[in-house]
């Protein structure tokens, strides 16, 4: 399977979320969009297709808590 997309956005938010995905277990691919970031760096997360489900509870409840 292939990587699906997690997060795009600020650093800071991503290596929080990273935090709670890798603590599931789940190896999270991280990738920097300079292209479209300017000044700030956009921070896109990615996690293998079949880890989904993993960490969908984990992903929700970040959300929720933001």
């Amino acid at each position: 399977m292939g990587l699906i997309k997690i997060f795009s956005g600020k650093e800071s938010i991503a290596i929080k979320l990273q935090a709670a995905v890798e603590a599931e277990n789940v190896k999270v691919t991280q990738r920097e969009n300079k292209q479209n970031s300017g000044n700030a760096a956009i921070i896109e997360l990615f996690i293998e297709e079949n880890d989904f489900m993993k960490v969908r509870d984990a992903i929700e409840d970040f959300k929720m808590n933001m």
